[in-house]
């Protein structure tokens, strides 16, 4: 199991529990505990559940034939777009919720880029009546304003970080004051598989059953569990991880994670980590990311407010590391392209996340008979004010 976690928290040479003194009660509370109960039966029937009568899994996964025509290869959608709240974070939000409950959790604190985190925090909050605090960058407040109104709606104080560039990495620093404030009777729901351990290993276990769904739909569709590519975007690499988890062994299945290349990745306006960063630690994790010659960290850029984080998730890089994973880059207009083709292609309109993915299709080595799966982890309505100040359409 060479691409898995370690006892100690760590991918390879990537991962650990990088943080202040202050943190340590929080983090070691989690890691002493978070196993034994996700693992537990009730937790697993509870959670098993509330992701079918709530979420609306299993998720379809749907054969794009107009697209599959093009690409002359079977183009397939892991539909994640239409579960509950409109992408993949959820299953996360919701594994983490009940896990705060049985750790005697009262009160959440999240934080989230494009808003779709932040609404699938607020959406369990409520669930479950608990207080919720969701930190967001401004700049990703103004882009993303109907996401901004539905966490509002559902109860959720949302608080502007106005440091750096006003993203997600600035969220993130505040969520994690916060919490260094608030050790005792709060939880931080992180959504991508970044962060201290056990974060990243929790993060992926919850959203792990995007790829158990996609074996056992492509058993039934096909005969054969196993498709050629998997293909997802990677910010943190939530939905990647989710959508890689049970193939990462099977050497035969290619992995292709698809970061933002913003304006390009020999501008300085971009967010494909893999391509431009180094080992670094970042928000509690020793990973890849993009620093200066004197470790500060480069503000990230993309269309994509769930994209312009400036690092990767742990097990991502050890994915990129032993050359396990493909990781390839979209910038700005080839994913928007992407979107609006996938819009007029199959009557899909993406989250400009997912449509990074979708822009790489053409980038692929692809023989007439090989199964890809594409991972559209998220639906475009929050999208639609991007996409109409784009205007290409």
């Amino acid at each position: 199991m060479k691409y898995t976690i370690d006892k100690n928290g760590y991918y390879g040479k990537f991962g650990g529990a990088f943080i202040p003194e202050m943190l340590h009660p929080n983090v070691e509370e989690l890691r002493l505990n978070y196993l034994s109960i996700i693992e537990s039966a009730e937790f697993k029937k509870e959670f098993d559940q509330l992701l079918k009568n709530y979420v609306g899994r299993p998720t379809p996964l749907f054969l794009a034939e107009r697209l599959s025509e093009k690409y002359q290869a079977k183009i397939y959608l892991k539909r994640e777009d239409l579960c509950h709240t409109g992408a993949h974070k959820i299953n996360n939000t919701i594994g983490q919720i009940l896990l705060a409950k049985r750790l005697g959790k009262q009160k959440i604190i999240a934080e989230t880029g494009a808003g779709q985190h932040g609404v699938a925090t607020a959406t369990v909050c409520a669930l479950m009546g608990m207080e919720c605090i969701v930190y967001m960058g401004q700049l990703d407040m103004e882009r993303q304003r109907p996401n901004v109104e539905r966490m509002r709606i559902l109860g959720t104080k949302v608080v502007a970080a106005t440091s750096g560039n006003m993203t997600l990495k600035d969220a993130t620093n505040e969520a994690m004051r916060h919490w260094i404030n608030h050790p005792t009777d709060t939880h931080y729901i992180i959504g991508s598989v970044v962060g201290p351990h056990p974060y990243p290993d929790m993060v992926a276990h919850f959203q792990s059953v995007i790829s158990e769904e996609i074996k056992n739909q492509l058993t039934e569709a096909i005969g054969n569990p196993y498709p050629d590519y998997v293909v997802a975007c990677v910010g943190g690499g939530s939905n990647a991880a989710g959508a890689f988890y049970y193939f990462i062994e099977h050497e035969h299945v290619n992995l292709v994670g698809v970061e933002a290349a913003g304006k390009g990745i020999g501008t300085s306006e971009s967010a494909a980590t893999t391509a431009l960063g180094r080992i670094g630690i970042l928000h509690g994790s020793k990973s890849l990311l993009m620093q200066t010659d004197d470790g500060q960290v480069i503000e990230p850029y993309s269309i994509s407010a769930g994209l312009d984080y400036p690092g990767i998730g742990p097990m991502h890089a050890h994915l990129f590391d032993t050359q396990r994973a493909q990781f390839l880059n979209a910038t700005d207009d080839e994913a928007m392209n992407a979107g609006i083709e996938l819009s007029r292609t199959e009557g899909i309109i993406p989250a400009i996340e997912s449509a990074h993915a979708m822009a790489v299709l053409p980038k692929l080595d692809l023989n007439t008979d090989d199964v890809v799966v594409v991972n559209l982890s998220g639906r475009g309505d929050k999208d639609l004010e991007t996409y109409i100040k784009w205007g290409r359409y």
